[in-house]
């Protein structure tokens, strides 16, 4: 059977980057586990993240499972490595094969993404207690990067202080966190995924609908504050100079930012 291909809205260096932090952050579970960090993993969660982001590279760049290795690339055996650090930890069984590495850095929030063949001269000569080596540093010059040092979305949770984080989820019901959230956090963009975690609910989104007087959008819009969501307010979101993300809120206070949104149907 003939795979259909993914409809792409961009570039891999596009595509890939945003996957990360949804990966990494479906590990940590702020909401769930208070962490905030991907230091306060355990080790064997560290292992889970390399995994996931094996399998999503898979599924993104739609490669199929090996036979020996991760997958198979242009017929060759091809295994996917993945770091949070700065080396990758390459098995006896991959030396001699090309190898993806990729990469993510929590505390610049930079990712990379790149080839490179895992020939004996480019490792270092110990093992350790797994049977496992790394590239020598002089051997990173052999990396064909498809992309490096590229963004990707910063944990959200990391940019609130306690207060601020306990705050939000110290709300009773899932309309009140979504509102706390919005009232707190503006013109940063929101992750979907952070919705989900918030409003610890099903059907998350609904929670950010008008749905009514007392809806979260509507009773926003009661304070001045608006909620703009990328797929309707992408146009406004760039007029009013603020990063486009899945959701930003937003209180217009100038003259010049209240006819931009009146102009865009808000009726503030």
């Amino acid at each position: 059977m003939t795979r259909k291909p993914k409809d792409r809205a961009g570039p891999l260096h596009d595509i890939l980057p945003p996957l990360y932090r949804v990966e990494i952050d479906g590990v940590i579970r702020t909401p769930l586990t208070g962490r905030r960090s991907y230091a306060q993993l355990e080790k064997v969660e560290r292992t889970y993240i390399g995994m996931l982001v094996e399998m999503m590279l898979r599924a993104e760049l739609e490669l199929p499972r090996g036979r020996k290795l991760d997958t198979r690339l242009c017929g060759h055996e091809v295994d996917i490595k993945h770091t949070m650090g700065t080396s990758w930890m390459i098995p006896g069984e991959a030396v001699g094969h090309p190898l993806i590495l990729s990469a993510a850095d929590e505390k610049t929030s930079l990712c990379y993404l790149g080839l490179v063949v895992a020939r004996p001269q480019y490792l270092r000569g110990g093992q350790n207690q797994d049977k496992k080596t790394s590239l020598r540093a002089d051997a990173w010059e052999n990396i064909l990067w498809l992309y490096r040092e590229r963004a990707y979305p910063p944990n959200f949770w990391r940019s609130l202080s306690d207060a601020q984080a306990d705050f939000i989820m110290d709300g009773n019901s899932g309309n009140e966190r979504m509102k706390r959230l919005f009232r707190t956090v503006q013109g940063v963009p929101i992750m979907r995924e952070t919705i989900v975690d918030v409003a610890k609910q099903k059907d998350p989104t609904r929670r950010i609908r008008a749905d009514g007087p007392r809806g979260t959008r509507n009773t926003l819009l009661a304070e001045g504050i608006l909620l703009l969501s990328s797929n309707y307010d992408g146009p406004l979101m760039r007029e009013l100079g603020l990063p486009v993300g899945d959701f930003v809120s937003f209180t217009p206070k100038t003259a010049d930012e209240l006819d931009t949104a009146r102009k865009a149907g808000w009726p503030v």
